[in-house]
């Protein structure tokens, strides 16, 4: 397993180290991203192996913070070293750590060679034992008395924070890698059912280890913080869909109903008609000629149409689109829409999937919206600390709110009486997989229409897409997703001008 360099992993290997309690080994000088991404890649096989998939954020984020941590502790001692000043001295360690973050951020390849240069290295162990995971992160270099008190205080500290808000809000500490990322650590094992005494960090004479142990019998995933009772109650007292809104899905859902009828009541809304009309004569349908007529229109979008469309409609007017975060979210859940349309349309050819997933990637992220609604400071501080840490944002929305924004999203559809394939497309939109079989062709492809908008927008790696989706839709390469890409942008630029926001 020390082969690292090569970037492939063993599952055999891992499946025998589970099966014989062999510890896994991962040694890295520089913890380039690719290591990062590997390190992922063996703890999902190594958890899945165990039957703990549920558990792989909490912990790849805890394996990743302290694999950081010892890699900045190598940095400062080639960086100490370097300007003649002792760790072990007060002042100097003082006059060091003032300059430390600025100059090695600034010239970072130079100190990361000369780690390896003098072979310091990080090591990562994973091991299970009777149902317990040990996870040690180990350097090569003695930690010195001032860091581990800093370290333990950060850690006594976490104590005082419940959630992610109350951790967000302190003043972090610039000047150590050791500050508001240990406290998110200690944070996620809370969010297991853990406490802060199943980490540790040691020094010996010539190493410091980081350790954490999970007793699986013990670990679990807590489900209601204080923020996420706050989100909980609003749902519970957000309004029900505009009256006219009900009155055509009354209509809709009456047998007896005439289409005439229902064109009727939708032409007493100016605004539905509009949004309907553009709708119909944006790129969507690919009509020959525009349509003015409400009628003909209602005809063209089918039951099956107008019933998503009062959906999608119904929420934005219920949600809103007041703030600049929130018009943010409706433009990307557009475009997630328009990719979802063409993935169906090339892919799949089933014409009630194409109304389906157009409304399902407009409305996959109205639980972010109303995290939004909730606490949009905290939503902005979500987003910058996992910029900072390259995390995914929902591992610290599940972490903060108790529920993630998919089922957030999900508990509001199922309050506006949304069928379960849609509320399934809002529930699993980051977690196909756990679908049911009759929905996962709407899943997936809405699965995969926002990966490809987060794709585009950097924030992801082909190697982060789910390989059963992909295979779904017979991509197989980095490549396919780029020249699909191409195609999808182009069209949803020039479909823009016409979207119905």
């Amino acid at each position: 397993m020390a082969a690292a360099q090569e970037l492939v992993v063993d599952e055999a290997k891992i499946l025998k180290a589970v099966q014989s309690g062999i510890p896994l080994t991962i040694t890295t000088f520089t913890l380039p991203h690719e290591i990062e991404i590997y390190i992922e890649q063996v703890l999902a096989i190594f958890l899945r192996q165990m039957g703990q998939e549920k558990l792989k954020d909490y912990i790849v984020y805890c394996v990743q913070e302290l694999a950081i941590n010892a890699k900045k502790a190598n940095t400062k001692r080639v960086y100490f070293a370097e300007r003649g000043l002792d760790l072990n001295n007060t002042d100097d360690y003082k006059l060091g750590m003032t300059t430390f973050k600025t100059d090695t951020l600034g010239n970072i390849t130079h100190y990361l060679q000369l780690q390896k240069d003098k072979g310091l290295f990080v090591k990562l162990i994973f091991q299970v034992k009777k149902n317990v995971i040990y996870i040690e992160v180990r350097s090569n270099v003695t930690i010195t008395r001032t860091e581990l008190v800093r370290i333990h205080d950060k850690l006594a500290r976490s104590r005082q924070y419940d959630n992610l808000e109350d951790a967000l809000s302190q003043v972090l500490d610039d000047s150590e890698g050791a500050g508001l990322g240990l406290v998110i650590l200690v944070l996620m094992l809370k969010k297991m059912g853990l406490d802060e005494d199943c980490f540790d960090v040691i020094g010996t004479e010539s190493e410091t280890i980081s350790r954490i142990i999970i007793p699986l019998d013990k670990a679990r995933l807590e489900n209601l913080t204080t923020l996420a009772r706050t989100i909980v109650d609003n749902v519970n007292t957000l309004p029900q869909f505009p009256e006219n809104v009900m009155v055509v899905q009354k209509l809709i859902n009456d047998p007896k109903s005439e289409m005439a009828d229902i064109g009727r009541h939708i032409s007493m809304d100016p605004a539905l008609t509009a949004d309907l009309l553009k709708i119909v004569n944006s790129a969507q349908y690919m009509l020959a000629k525009k349509v003015d007529s409400i009628s003909e229109a209602v005809k063209l979008v089918g039951m099956r149409g107008l019933k998503n469309l009062l959906f999608s409609y119904g929420s934005q007017k219920v949600l809103g689109d007041d703030t600049e975060e929130k018009r943010a979210l409706w433009d990307h859940s557009y475009r997630t829409a328009f990719y979802a349309y063409n993935l169906a349309k090339n892919f799949k050819k089933d014409h009630n999937l194409l109304d389906d997933v157009y409304v399902g990637g407009i409305l996959h992220d109205m639980g972010k919206i109303v995290f939004a609604n909730v606490h949009p400071d905290l939503l902005r501080k979500i987003k910058a600390f996992c910029s900072e840490k390259g995390m995914p944002t929902s591992t610290f929305e599940d972490l903060s709110a108790g529920l993630n924004h998919a089922e957030i999203g999900a508990m509001i559809a199922e309050k506006w009486n949304f069928p379960d394939h849609l509320v399934s497309a809002i529930n699993f939109h980051h977690d196909p997989l756990s679908a049911l079989p009759e929905h996962r062709d709407l899943v997936f492809t809405v699965y995969l229409a926002n990966m490809l908008c987060e794709y585009e927008r950097g924030n992801v790696d082909f190697d982060q897409f789910e390989p059963q989706v992909l295979g779904s839709f017979n991509i197989s390469s980095k490549k396919q997703i780029e020249n699909m890409l191409d195609h999808f942008k182009a069209g949803f630029s020039r479909e823009k001008g016409d979207s119905p926001h």
